[in-house]
């Protein structure tokens, strides 16, 4: 096999899933909060559009940037939400899945032998997506007892010769840390004064608690002119399975990352892009009834996670985990305490490891299920810890 793809390890939160699978179709009740995918249905009006698009014959291949009209629906949101200009025939790129448009977006910036600096605890899927493109993923942790901040101090230490691209995650998967707006000017200013690019996965977006605002990078002067912004319509819209994201920046970067689009994928499907267009520029209702649904979820969580001996749980600013500091429970490893969990409780989490340095000692949590499952995994938590010896 390459060494590009035996030197990377297999996703570690699909093998939570997997473990979780399998023990469900041995007839044990698993709770499972180890995933990322919203326990909501996509909006009606989104899917309807999608299914008269589908029914209609629109099943063909779009341009590869995507349909103009969806290009002009992400332009308008990309400047009224973020404060970022991009053109809609020259600065954006439909894709299938924001998860692709990283791909792309660090394939095209990423020469082999080249460093991207990754703040962490970070998405498990970062560093292989570096590793995949021939680079080096840096790690710069950061420390839960300052909240998890990203400073220009932590920026300027992992910096090199071969440092080309800072890759951050606002709100953070699996802190919930979102960037203030003096982290964001860090990030941009550091970035600027060596020459790097930016690449900002704004997936979470959507979700946010207590006013937090959300500052995208490209929408500040120093990144503007090297940010590549990714989003998508998984995590704000419920639309996980419809695999549809875009990424955007300058057209003369744009236009490269295109060419690896249209080498691997060509284009994005077609009537879920219609879909995607309603859910632009249509109703904005379900959104904040879901985003107001997860933040009870969160106080929910984090209360009981507060109230079990050994743990202590800072509640997160956006996206939909909990991460936990198990390190109070005598477990060593939060691996173990990961594969305990889930045997004597029948709860599966996320171990803090698999998201690199600084998540050991902390597990990741999954509010995006019902508060039923979350007092009932709560209840399960503490009985367990309660029995241990």
């Amino acid at each position: 096999m390459a060494a590009r793809v035996s030197g990377i390890e297999k996703s570690a939160t699909f093998a939570i899933f997997d473990k979780v699978r399998a023990l469900r179709t041995q007839g044990v009740r698993i709770l499972d909060l180890g995933g990322g995918e919203p326990d909501f249905d996509t909006p009606r009006h989104i899917a309807g559009e999608a299914a008269a698009a589908l029914a209609g014959g629109f099943t063909h291949y779009t341009p590869s940037r995507g349909t103009p009209e969806l290009l002009e629906a992400i332009s308008k949101k990309l400047a009224d939400d973020n404060g970022i200009q991009a053109g809609a025939a020259d600065g954006i790129i439909v894709t299938p899945s924001a998860k692709h448009a990283l791909h792309i977006s660090l394939l095209s910036v990423l020469d082999p032998g080249d460093e991207v600096i990754v703040p962490t605890p970070s998405w498990v899927s970062y560093a292989a997506m570096a590793q995949l493109a021939g680079a080096r993923p840096v790690f710069a942790e950061l420390p839960a007892d300052g909240g998890f901040r990203l400073t220009r101090e932590v920026l300027e230490a992992h910096v090199t010769d071969r440092t080309k691209a800072v890759l951050v995650n606002s709100p953070n998967n699996p802190t919930g840390h979102v960037l203030t707006e003096a982290e964001a000017r860090d990030v941009t200013a550091f970035a600027a004064a060596h020459d790097l690019f930016v690449v900002s996965d704004e997936i979470y977006e959507k979700i946010r608690y207590d006013g937090a605002r959300h500052i995208s990078p490209a929408s500040l002067p120093d990144g503007a002119g090297r940010t590549l912004t990714v989003n998508g319509f998984s995590k704000g819209y419920a639309m996980t399975g419809w695999r549809l994201g875009y990424v955007a920046g300058p057209a003369e970067i744009i236009g490269e990352v295109l060419k690896v689009q249209q080498h691997t994928v060509g284009c994005a499907g077609s009537f879920v892009q219609r879909g995607a267009v309603a859910a632009l520029t249509g109703p904005q209702d379900a959104v904040a009834a879901m985003a107001a649904e997860y933040a009870e979820r969160r106080s929910l969580l984090v209360d009981a996670m507060n109230a079990l001996p050994g743990v202590v749980c800072t509640p997160p600013d956006g996206a939909f985990y909990a991460f936990a500091d198990i390190r109070g429970t005598g477990f060593e490893r939060s691996a173990d305490f990961a594969e305990w969990l889930l045997t004597a409780a029948g709860v599966a989490v996320t171990p803090g490891t698999a998201f690199g340095p600084g998540g050991e000692g902390h597990i990741r949590l999954s509010f995006a299920t019902s508060r039923e499952v979350l007092a009932e995994a709560a209840d399960r938590m503490a009985a367990a810890l309660a029995a241990r010896p």
